[in-house]
């Protein structure tokens, strides 16, 4: 989207105040001249008033900033050959600041056998989520370290089985996400037939909760989820699952406390705090999954 510029005083009285849209792009150099100074640098000169603005292209930096990206390979094609780090070397002063900016431009340009999910780039969809330098998050919130010295290492999330390279199959994730039934359940029609409301207060304490895009960054940095995942529900569902039993205008708490009454879904949970401290969007499963514990021995 252009930004949007006022109308500059020099031209007012000699053009109109409105053009065609063909010429929209075109206005705003309408009067300035256009130059080539000695150097070769494209120039601007504005006569009208017998002021002159110089602007010059950026010129490259000439040393190139040289960061090495080691990155975790496996081909399911080749199952007997073991894992390996593979050196891609970039030049930071044309790549952009993101680590998913580096691993694009590695397929794109280095190796376009590297695989990773990626897809809305604005830390929404949970797609890139991987473990970079030893912490889980999203390779499009992450930046860059700008210390060329050390090299940046990247992993799959950790404890999980990989389709290829940094892809995680998070089947059975999404299977226990389908389990806690992560909808509004209810009985009762409204008298008049239209939506389920609930007061501002009662809104209030979703907060927190529904932002959960379902990365697995916590799920994935929590050692009673390594150990025991077949039955341990972990934090990302966890708090999916407090979000509904929370929501004032949900029926079935009983039927969903019901379903985590047991030595192993919920009280697996040591707080830890993993999950906690590497959530990409500053959310707090620790303290769902306490809020569980609470209605649970509430009842």
């Amino acid at each position: 989207m252009s930004a949007l510029r006022s109308t500059s005083r020099l031209f007012a009285a000699s053009k109109p105040l409105f053009r065609p849209a063909v010429f929209a792009r075109s206005y705003a150099t309408v009067d300035p001249v256009a130059q080539v100074s000695a150097t070769g640098h494209a120039t601007t000169s504005i006569t009208p008033e017998s002021k002159t603005s110089t602007v010059q292209e950026p010129t490259p930096s000439e040393q190139p900033r040289i960061k090495k990206f080691q990155v975790y390979r496996w081909n399911p094609d080749t199952p007997s050959e073991k894992p390996q780090m593979q050196t891609y070397e970039l030049d930071l002063n044309k790549t952009g600041p993101m680590m998913l900016d580096a691993l694009i431009r590695i397929k794109n340009e280095i190796d376009p056998t590297l695989t990773f999910r990626r897809s809305c780039r604005e830390g929404i969809c949970g797609s890139c989520a991987m473990n970079i330098d030893g912490v889980n998050t999203l390779a499009c919130l992450c930046r860059i370290p700008t210390d060329t010295a050390k090299d940046s290492r990247i992993y799959p999330l950790p404890h999980t089985y990989v389709v290829k390279d940094l892809v995680p199959d998070l089947t059975y994730f999404y299977k226990q996400y389908k389990s806690i039934k992560p909808y509004l359940q209810r009985d009762t029609p409204t008298e008049d037939g239209l939506e389920y409301r609930q007061s501002p207060e009662e809104r209030k304490k979703l907060d927190g909760l529904y932002e959960c895009i379902l990365c697995a960054c916590c799920s994935t940095s929590c050692p009673s989820y390594w150990w025991n995942s077949e039955e341990y529900l972990g934090p990302a569902i966890l708090m999916q699952s407090y979000r509904w039993m929370a929501d004032s205008r949900d029926e079935k708490t009983a039927e969903r406390k019901a379903a985590l009454d047991n030595s192993m879904s919920v009280y697996r949970c040591h707080t830890i705090l993993n999950c906690s401290r590497t959530c990409p969007k500053g959310l707090n499963p620790a303290r769902a999954i306490a809020e569980i514990k609470k209605m649970m021995a509430a009842h």
